[in-house]
């Protein structure tokens, strides 16, 4: 089952970037959406957004599983803020979502969600996390960096070679646009942009944002 799940996730097509600094989380994503093995449906789609003022989420695989999740760990969140007077950590959010994927994936369905999430955030200490977990609710402490979906392959090799534990989130924002940049140049169901965000004690910011444009030029050198 698992891996029939991964593979799953993979044949979505998309490229997720999370980078732990020594002063943050730097969290990135291309922007195409994929119907299928050939078709592109979507070349601005955002995949890594803020679920409120202290979380911020990326996804890899179906985008009615992604957004459905993304409704329910806002609302959720907020339930659990409200009774507790709290605000919970970022730990108890990926908690959360592990537990909602797990319950979901488990359940009879037609159509079961296969989403793999990023959840990245600060607690009210001041301290930054990121969470990977998987479709099938398996929760993962993310101690350097991780790259999910059809671009990881080209991610990974790039990561290991030019990762630091002493990295700023500035270098970390490089390093992740370098990241998707490589996915995209090479992976066929990655593209069309790239949206970065950064995590810090002092909050959520998108430092990224751009658009990859086809350009034609006539080939003077025939």
């Amino acid at each position: 089952m698992d891996a029939e799940l991964k593979n799953s996730i993979l044949k979505t097509g998309t490229s997720l970037v999370g980078i732990i600094c020594k002063d943050g989380v730097v969290m990135a994503s291309d922007r195409q959406v994929t119907g299928g093995r050939s078709l592109v449906m979507d070349k601005s789609f955002q995949k890594t957004n803020p679920v409120n003022d202290y979380l911020v989420v990326s996804w890899a695989g179906q985008v009615s599983g992604a957004q459905r999740l993304s409704k329910l760990i806002a609302a959720e969140l907020k339930i659990k803020e409200l009774k507790s007077r709290s605000r919970p950590t970022v730990k108890k959010a990926a908690n959360l979502v592990a537990s909602i994927a797990y319950s979901g994936i488990r359940q009879p369905s037609m159509v079961p969600d296969i989403v793999d999430t990023f959840i990245g955030g600060f607690n009210e200490d001041g301290s930054c996390e990121l969470y990977e977990i998987s479709a099938d609710g398996a929760l993962i402490p993310v101690k350097d960096y991780v790259a999910n979906g059809s671009g990881m392959t080209y991610i990974l090799g790039l990561l290991e070679r030019q990762y630091k534990k002493s990295m700023s989130v500035d270098d970390g924002v490089k390093l992740a646009v370098e990241a998707i940049k490589s996915s995209t140049q090479r992976d066929v169901f990655s593209g069309h942009g790239i949206d970065v965000f950064t995590i810090t004690k002092d909050g959520i910011k998108k430092v990224v944002e751009q658009t990859i444009e086809p350009n034609y030029k006539d080939d003077k050198s025939k």
